[in-house]
């Protein structure tokens, strides 16, 4: 084929003519391409060539653009050493009724077997859920403030379950999206030895065994229960509320009303309204709590404060209310409220409170609070034990 042969109206003309005319095809104007679609538009990152004074659009608008394409990635852990470690049980985590009636009744392989063959479906929420997700929303506010800081909360699940059943515990974080990438599955036998190194600030577990276990160990432990319906709680606070005598203090002055009665109780502690109470189990974490909120004050965000704790005692604020905060002034601590029932029952005022949870040491308190649907934790020390211990029901591979 000749070289012309694409431009079939040039042949027969003279050579000079042939040139003058492939000139005038070069000097053609080009078609100009057809606009941009707008959803393709919409693709382009601020800045770009096209738009008016696109060269004076800083180069941050349009690396945040391309940031908002990627992939969001999970925050990273912090060190144990630096952060603030909640260990909670699979079973105070989630629901596993099921479970347990199939290892009450069929044994720990039928048990096993139903956990593999039910590992793609998540379980339903548990008692210490809510609680759970508190703890991630306070740290999302304080990855903001503090990007590099690992004071932080970190999720530890502990459990006696085989590995094998890991993947559906895996599998049910992955669907609610939580934060949680320590393990502890001990195929068996007891977690309590792990919660130490693990730098372990709280321990909630449903099995009373355990966690009476962990507070001889003087770790901060207590039996989580649900409650006897649900009640709806923030997404944006945490709310923690303490009983003071056993939870907060020592049980120096419940020993004095077991003994010698109230009259003598409130003559004990006047005479003593200065000296500060010992600690009690779970000084240190309020102390905890307290450590985080100061970093919201420091920004000026004492109102707008994601934990908000309160101290919710049967003391009567007249007779014996004094020397529970002047003990709490001498720690370098506080809570945000104070509420003193003189001896009324706990659960009408927990229900206006709401918290993510409740800890207190005696059963009566931790039953009135479950049946006004709050989030109740029994704290097994001090000489109230010796009178009432908690009914226990048989455990299960699932119930540490």
């Amino acid at each position: 084929m000749s070289r012309w042969a694409e431009t079939p109206e040039l042949h027969g003309m003279p050579y000079k003519a042939r040139s003058a005319d492939r000139s005038r095809l070069r000097e053609r104007p080009v078609r100009a391409d057809p606009p941009v679609p707008r959803s393709r538009r919409a693709m382009e990152p601020p800045g770009t060539a096209g738009a008016p004074g696109a060269a004076e659009r800083p180069w941050e608008e349009a690396k945040a653009f391309y940031d908002n394409l990627a992939p969001k990635k999970k925050p990273k852990s912090p060190k144990p050493e630096n952060a603030i470690t909640i260990a909670v049980s699979s079973r105070a985590l989630f629901r596993m009724e099921e479970e347990q009636k199939i290892y009450s009744e069929q044994g720990v392989e039928a048990y096993v077997k139903y956990q593999l063959d039910h590992e793609n479906e998540p379980f339903l929420p548990g008692a210490a859920f809510p609680f759970v997700k508190a703890l991630e929303a306070v740290n999302t506010q304080l990855r903001k403030l503090y990007p590099d800081s690992e004071e932080l909360f970190d999720i530890v699940l502990m459990t006696n379950n085989h590995a094998q059943v890991g993947v559906r515990l895996i599998n049910s974080i992955n669907h609610y999206d939580l934060f949680i990438e320590r393990f502890c599955m001990t195929g068996g036998n007891s977690p309590i030895c792990y919660l130490k190194a693990y730098h372990t600030n709280l321990y909630l577990s449903s099995d009373a065994e355990k966690v009476s276990g962990a507070i001889e160990e003087g770790i901060a432990a207590a039996t989580i229960f649900s409650p006897s319906k649900d009640l709806e709680v923030s997404e944006n606070q945490l709310r923690v509320a303490f009983d003071g005598d056993a939870v907060l203090f020592s049980d120096e002055s419940e020993q004095i009303v077991k003994a010698h009665g109230l009259d003598m109780f409130f003559e004990h502690e006047k005479a003593h309204e200065n000296k500060p109470l010992a600690q009690g189990p779970l000084k240190g974490f309020l102390e905890a709590l307290g450590k985080l909120q100061k970093k919201f004050y420091s920004k000026g965000l004492r109102m707008e404060c994601p934990i908000r704790t309160y101290l919710v005692t049967a003391r009567s604020a007249a007779s014996s209310g004094a020397r529970a905060l002047k003990t709490l002034r001498s720690w370098g601590l506080e809570t945000d409220e104070a509420l003193f029932l003189a001896g009324a029952p706990k659960g009408p005022l927990l229900k206006k409170i709401r918290p993510h949870i409740f800890f207190d040491d005696q059963m009566f308190h931790v039953e009135g609070a479950k049946e006004m649907g709050t989030i109740a934790a029994h704290v097994p020390y001090g000489i109230a034990q010796k009178h009432k211990q908690p009914v226990q029901e048989k455990q299960t591979p699932n119930s540490k």
